[in-house]
């Protein structure tokens, strides 16, 4: 069962979906799993849904839901910040534990791409999480990026954009805006998996927060709750080496799976593989 649902988070109202398992029992308390969307994206992408679904069959509560300024969220449009949608997954960890059919020691947060690096973070600072999953995440913005631009004259061009907007701003105090795909390229053969009505343009304090953000500073302190960071083996979007880095820094209990045959968007590609071990370190973990 699906049921619409609001919660508040520093003054917006955050739009969600919640996924009730059907043979929940009147009374019953049931372990709960939040599903963070991607850059820009919203809870109807399939890398959101798909694994909702999942999860739900398997007897959890799951929440999917829009972080501020996606979606059906309120607050601006496209302004992105990391920190912000950290508070807004908190806020999402509050509003779970005041239900009266969440077991609220068990919530855990699944995120995937962006998601995935504010649930490392959010795990990171709010021991309330119980347990954290992260898809083709990002640990280090900076290296990230660097990366991602990697291509001939492409840090070039994208500093050159960072650059001009911080010069305009201080001039006219206003923003420009950059294209989603000059920010984090992605592969045309990709750009399907991109849910209806992700955003396409952002703001330059989107990058800078990004270029700031480093989960990688805090996923040491998820320890001693558990950590599975899931990386496609060759991405085409997020560089491997970023879950790779995490897994170096982050404590014990941690388990990281370099998976061949997918790619970026594996929580949408329903591969049998990914979900197996989502299912048995869940149980393993959640005891669930």
């Amino acid at each position: 069962m699906e049921q619409r649902v609001t919660f508040p988070s520093d003054g917006f109202n955050l739009a969600g979906i919640l996924h009730l398992p059907d043979d929940m029992k009147p009374g019953e308390r049931r372990p709960a799993c939040m599903i963070l969307h991607g850059f820009g994206s919203n809870k109807g992408s399939k890398a959101c849904i798909d694994p909702a679904k999942l999860m739900e069959s398997w007897g959890y509560i799951v929440l999917r839901f829009d972080m501020r300024g996606c979606g059906e969220s309120d607050g601006p449009r496209a302004h992105i910040i990391c920190l912000d949608q950290v508070a807004d997954t908190r806020n999402a960890v509050t509003y779970l534990s005041s239900r009266p059919d969440v077991d609220a020691r068990r919530i855990i947060c699944v995120g995937h791409s962006f998601g995935a690096a504010v649930s490392v973070y959010a795990g990171g600072v709010d021991e309330r999480i119980a347990a954290v999953i992260s898809s083709g995440g990002w640990g280090d913005g900076q290296t990230k990026f660097e990366v991602q631009h990697s291509a001939p004259g492409a840090w070039e061009r994208f500093s050159a954009t960072l650059a001009r907007g911080r010069e305009l701003r201080e001039k006219t105090g206003e923003s420009i805006k950059i294209p989603r795909f000059d920010i984090v390229p992605i592969p045309a053969g990709l750009r399907g998996n991109l849910a209806p009505g992700s955003i396409m343009e952002f703001p330059l304090e989107t990058v800078e927060s990004m270029l700031a953000f480093r989960a990688v500073d805090v996923v040491h302190r998820i320890a001693p709750r558990p950590l599975l960071l899931l990386h496609a083996s060759t991405d085409s979007v997020t560089p491997s080496e970023q879950s790779i880095r995490m897994f170096e820094k982050a404590g014990s209990p941690t388990d990281l799976h370099l998976i061949a045959d997918v790619d970026h968007f594996m929580f949408a590609e329903a591969n049998v593989m990914v979900a197996e071990i989502v299912r048995s370190w869940l149980r393993k973990h959640l005891g669930y």
